[in-house]
């Protein structure tokens, strides 16, 4: 559950395995989400009404940003995706069925809107954005950009004129 993927990503060694802390990380993020999705039995959301949050995968490769979202039960109709200010945003709301029963055993379902907030990479183009919705799944492709080198920029020398005093910085306040 990592706000920023792109600095949350695991780093394994050279057999290929995650060093400790970074398992103990990832345990700790999958207990937290597991618990923001589905609380405890008996546990009031302090928050208002939880609604539901769809969970999602994130990823990439050189050429792109890749979000899979589970949306079972909605119709794509009733999902935006936007790009706005480095993040992908989703948003939708999931209906409950018509034919509804009175009195439920048991009810695990949960409807309502949800919203979700991907930060994107400074790489990912705004305008190169496609979604698509196939069995309860959507999947949003973000191309990149080609990244250019960062550009190294020469300090000049400027000679002191003659008779002319250096400028000095004074130091900020304490």
């Amino acid at each position: 559950m990592s706000g920023i993927p792109w600095r949350g990503k695991q780093r394994t060694g050279a057999q290929g395995e995650m060093s400790p802390l970074a398992a103990l990380r990832a345990e700790m993020d999958r207990l937290l989400e597991t618990y923001v999705r589905e609380p405890v039995a008996g546990f009031e959301w302090p928050f208002g009404d939880r609604g539901w949050s769809p969970p999602i995968d994130v990823g990439e490769n050189e050429q792109e940003v890749i979000v899979r979202a589970e949306v079972p039960g909605m119709s794509p109709s009733d999902i935006q995706v936007t790009v706005s200010g480095g993040q992908l945003v989703l948003a939708g709301e999931k209906k409950p069925p018509v034919e509804q029963a009175k009195d439920f055993y048991q009810t695990e379902s949960r409807y309502g809107t949800f919203r979700r907030s991907v930060p994107l990479p400074e790489s990912a183009d705004p305008d190169g954005v496609d979604a698509e919705y196939s069995g309860g799944v959507l999947l949003v492709r973000i191309r990149k950009t080609v990244s250019t080198p960062p550009k190294r920029v020469e300090v000049k020398v400027k000679p002191e004129a003659a008779g002319a005093t250096p400028v000095e910085v004074a130091p900020p306040p304490a």
